[in-house]
């Protein structure tokens, strides 16, 4: 849950109230706090919005978003880290291209 763990840090570091938040996106105290929980995925929308709200850097909470949907695929699979390496090397690859 590290997406979650990150916007707990920097809305207490910030003196903001859960439902503070959840106010400025659009949905209730109790979802946000999912969110925030990892008992719920945030969209990509809301991702940035987050971002935005807390000032904080759209490309480290998009990337620990990602990590967490990818993390829940994986996590039960054996072949996880052979799985994800070869991702790695099919991602850059197709970067480079």
């Amino acid at each position: 849950m590290l997406f979650g763990e990150r916007i707990r840090e920097l809305r207490e570091s910030q003196g903001l109230l859960q439902r503070q938040l959840a106010a400025n996106l659009e949905i209730d105290t109790p979802m946000f706090s999912k969110i925030e929980r990892g008992g719920r995925k945030a969209k990509r929308e809301q991702v940035l919005k987050i971002a935005e709200i807390l000032k904080a850097s759209e490309q480290e909470l998009l990337a620990l978003w990602l990590a967490d949907q990818i993390k829940e695929i994986v996590t039960d699979e054996d072949q996880a880290l052979q799985a994800l390496k070869i991702a790695q090397k099919d991602i850059n690859q197709a970067n480079t291209k």
